[in-house]
C-alpha cells in the first residue's frame, strides 16, 4: 500500500479524486438521506397512544406509510452502495458498450428514485397532517425528520438524475465512427509512388500502347474523315 508523503501526494491520490466527483458525493448524500429516513422510522415509527398499549405508526395509525418510508429508505441504500462501488471500478471498464449501459441504467435509477420519493414525500405529508400529535407519547420528531429528509432525496436523486444524463451525452458513441477512422487511416497511408521507386513500365516501341490512351473510351476517340474511293467504270 503506497502511504503518501506529503499532503499535496494525498491530495492526488486516487481516491481522494474519486470522493471528490460530484457523482460521489451525490451518491454518498443521498444514501445518509435514505439511511436517515429508514432508520428513524425503524427505530421509533410505532409508539403508543395514551390510552392504548398497541403499537400505532406515528403517521396516522398507517402503518403502509411507516412500512413505504423503511422499505423505500432501505433499498435506496443499498442501491447507493451498490453504484459507489460500481463507480469505483468505472475506469477499469473497457467496453463501451457496457460503459453505456451502465451510465443507461443509472439514469434510470435515479430518475425512479427521483419519483418513489415525490410521492412518497407527498404521501407521508399527508399522514402526518391528518395524524394527532398530541395523542403521542413519542414519535413525533422522528416523523418529521422521515418527511424533511423525503423531501432533500427528491432533490438529491434528481441531481443525480442530471449527472447521469449529462455523461451519456459526452460518452454517447458516434455511429460508424471506427469504420471512418478506418478509412481515414487507409487513405492516408496510400501515397504516390516516389520517382525513386520501382515501377513497371511497358516498353515503348510502335506496337506498345500507352496507358492514357487505352484508358479513354472509344467513343471519345477522335473520328477519322471518311476516305474518298474511285469507282471504276462498267
Amino acid at each position: 500500500m503506497h502511504i503518501p508523503e506529503s499532503l499535496q501526494d494525498l491530495a492526488d491520490s486516487e481516491a481522494v479524486q474519486f470522493l471528490k466527483r460530484p457523482k460521489t458525493i451525490t451518491r454518498i448524500f443521498a444514501g445518509v438521506f435514505s439511511l436517515v429516513v429508514f432508520s428513524s422510522l425503524l427505530t421509533d415509527g410505532h409508539q403508543n397512544n395514551t390510552e392504548s398499549s398497541r403499537l400505532h405508526c406515528v403517521l396516522n395509525s398507517n402503518s403502509t406509510a411507516c412500512g413505504f418510508a423503511v422499505g423505500a429508505g432501505l433499498l435506496a441504500f443499498l442501491t447507493c452502495l451498490a453504484f459507489l462501488a460500481l463507480d469505483t471500478q468505472e475506469s477499469r471498464i473497457g467496453s463501451s458498450r457496457f460503459k453505456t449501459a451502465f451510465q443507461l441504467l443509472d439514469f434510470i435509477l435515479a430518475v425512479l428514485w427521483t419519483g418513489i420519493w415525490f410521492v412518497g414525500f407527498c404521501f407521508l405529508a399527508n399522514q402526518w397532517q391528518h395524524s394527532p400529535p398530541e395523542g403521542l407519547l413519542l414519535g413525533s420528531s422522528s416523523a418529521k425528520t422521515a418527511i424533511t429528509f423525503t423531501f432533500f432525496s427528491v432533490l438529491v436523486w434528481a441531481f443525480q438524475a442530471y449527472l447521469a444524463l449529462q455523461d451519456l451525452r459526452n460518452d454517447a458513441p458516434v455511429p460508424y465512427k471506427r469504420s471512418l477512422d478506418e478509412g481515414g487511416v487507409a487513405l492516408t497511408t496510400l501515397s504516390p509512388p516516389s520517382a525513386a521507386s520501382p515501377v513497371n513500365t511497358p516498353p515503348a516501341g510502335p506496337n506498345s500502347l500507352n496507358y492514357a490512351s487505352s484508358a479513354l473510351s472509344p467513343y471519345l476517340a477522335t473520328p477519322k474523315a471518311p476516305r474518298l474511293a474511285m469507282m471504276p467504270d462498267n
